[in-house]
């Protein structure tokens, strides 16, 4: 039950504006725009006009209406959780799948700064850099990084995990990363969950690799088709290659046995030939 809240007028129009979007559109988004620097989001509001309508408010009006329009929507309210760190709500006839995909295509690299928590697990990897030697390899090996020389320059010498995921970066790592070109920060809108229908999608459900996606199931799909072939199960798809597989098993054993047919006389006279041949090298004179 929705409890009843007293609300200035100006915030009541807010709350009704909310509500009313959620009414109007199929999918619900929530995102987190923190750390989105102010430049970033006008260039991606330009990107995605037409395709979406974002709105933020303070997270308490956005409460309020997620459980206004629950009325209409039941389990909208079920978004709230996902309202993480800076929170807006983005509103699309698009689906949740294809929502995901593009605001993922929108995000840029960025260095990481002191005082961030690493968005994923951070590696250096090994490899030369261009740095001459000289007080940066105590630099690097201070932050975790195996460093030597070779050619004059300095070379990481293995891969090296420097941060965890979550982990706060200290001044001294963000300088090092900034220096080795390492932009581990995506900035962009983060959609966190998405509300369709009743369900909520969450990001790792929507992060979905397209590629390892189509090859499983083509993967999927010649297992199948082997399957059905060897338990002999006819189908529009393994009718044509049972037969000829039946044709090829029967013309086998047929040359196997010397079974006469028009289909394998020309293959038995051929095996009666190289017969023959055989036997001659093993008959003196």
């Amino acid at each position: 039950m929705v409890k009843t809240v007293h609300l200035p007028e100006a915030k009541k129009k807010v709350v009704a504006e909310f509500v009313k979007l959620a009414k109007e559109y199929p999918i619900i988004g929530a995102v987190n725009m923190e750390n989105l620097p102010t430049k970033q989001l006008q260039n991606m509001r330009a990107r995605l006009r037409g395709k979406v309508v974002l709105k933020m408010s303070k997270r308490r009006l956005m409460k309020i209406a997620l459980e206004r329009a629950s009325k209409d929507k039941p389990g909208i309210e079920k978004l709230l959780p996902y309202m993480k760190g800076m929170p807006a709500l983005i509103f699309t006839k698009d689906n949740p799948f294809s929502l995901f995909k593009t605001l993922k295509k929108s995000k840029s690299k960025a260095p990481i700064r002191a005082g961030q928590k690493a968005p994923n697990d951070i590696i250096v990897p090994a490899g030369p850099t261009g740095f001459a030697p000289g007080p940066i390899i105590g630099q690097l090996g201070q932050a975790g990084i195996a460093a030597g020389i070779e050619g004059g320059k300095v070379v990481i010498k293995k891969d090296s995990l420097v941060a965890k995921e979550g982990t706060v970066i200290k001044p001294e790592l963000a300088g090092i990363l900034t220096r080795l070109g390492i932009e581990p920060m995506e900035i962009g809108l983060d959609l966190t969950a998405t509300y369709e229908d009743g369900h909520i999608f969450t990001k790792d459900i929507l992060s979905v690799d397209e590629t390892e996606y189509i090859n499983n199931v083509t993967k999927a799909y010649r297992w199948a088709i082997n399957l059905a072939v060897e338990a002999g199960i006819l189908t529009k798809e393994t009718t044509t290659l049972m037969i000829t597989k039946a044709f090829n098993d029967a013309k086998a054993l047929a040359v196997s046995q010397d079974i006469y047919a028009d289909a394998v006389m020309p293959l038995l006279l051929a095996k009666a030939h190289n017969q023959m041949l055989g036997l001659k090298k093993l008959v003196p004179g």
